[in-house]
């Protein structure tokens, strides 16, 4: 992929430049943070956004800055969303080639667990899995990756199917290369196109998703910041301070909206059937 076409596509560039634009915020509050993230301050509770006392975005219930808060749970949603996506993608395109590689009951039965995970709507998945690991941080990871597996597989069993027919697959294989130096050396490198565009569009759903168990309870335990556990606290006063339950649901639509157009934006640069459509 060229730096030219990555250019002068609009809806890539604007997906990299919300993206880019959190990863800032990310690294300025490893630094510097306006306010304790989770200091209570009595004396200031559900203070409207002000430039005055300072707290842009406000404070919540608790009198914590919710700037302070989104900056710092950004990290942790988005480590989160990462972890999770990275080991659904690996896990999941393991099962794939080796299914598509080798058919047969070994096709079957990796494609048959592949069902069963992929038959479970994300969320109840995930929720499933949380109840039997618990709360922990780890475990969101977890619950989130297994989510993923399926999808990964698939897309990843299919785009092996198509090229593992090919004639440079079958001159190695008549050189005497084995399944594995065939599938990582030759095979997986011919399919990585669907797959980052699939990683781009997961990481996407990914936020939702961790936001989504921790707005249930399930997720990053208070007091930590997370965007999820702050809108699940900014029921109870949201009609008083809208602003508790604004900000936060912003930084989630923002996000999502970022990695939906970076990877409907690689899909029309990595496509060759799509780069003259726009």
């Amino acid at each position: 992929m060229s730096k030219s076409r990555l250019a002068k596509n609009s809806i890539a560039m604007t997906g990299v430049v919300i993206v880019a634009l959190y990863l800032l915020s990310i690294a300025v509050s490893f630094f510097w943070l306006p306010f304790d993230p989770v200091a209570m301050d009595v004396e200031h509770l559900l203070e409207a956004p002000s430039l005055a006392t300072g707290h842009l975005f406000g404070t919540d219930e608790f009198g914590r800055d919710i700037l302070a808060r989104i900056m710092k749970g950004s990290t942790i949603s988005l480590v989160i969303s990462l972890c999770a996506t990275a080991l659904g993608s690996v896990v999941g395109v393991l099962m794939g080639i080796w299914a598509g590689y080798l058919g047969g009951r070994w096709d079957h039965w990796i494609m048959r667990v592949a069902d069963v995970l992929f038959s479970f709507p994300s969320l109840l998945l995930a929720i499933f899995v949380m109840a039997i690991l618990g709360e922990k941080t780890f475990n969101v990871v977890f619950a989130i990756g297994i989510v993923y597996i399926p999808q990964f597989a698939r897309i990843s069993r299919g785009a092996i199917l198509t090229i593992k027919s090919s004639e440079f697959v079958r001159a190695a294989r008549s050189n005497g290369a084995g399944s594995s130096f065939i599938l990582f050396r030759h095979l997986l490198p011919n399919i990585l196109v669907p797959l980052i565009v699939q990683v781009s569009l997961s990481l996407s759903v990914a936020i939702l998703l961790e936001s989504s168990l921790s707005f249930l309870g399930l997720g990053v335990q208070p007091p930590a910041p997370s965007w999820g556990n702050m809108l699940s606290g900014a029921r109870k006063v949201m009609v008083l301070a809208p602003w508790t339950a604004i900000y936060p649901g912003l930084a989630i639509s923002f996000l999502v909206l970022g990695f939906n157009l970076l990877g409907d934006g690689l899909r029309d640069i990595l496509d060759p059937r799509l780069r003259n459509v726009r």
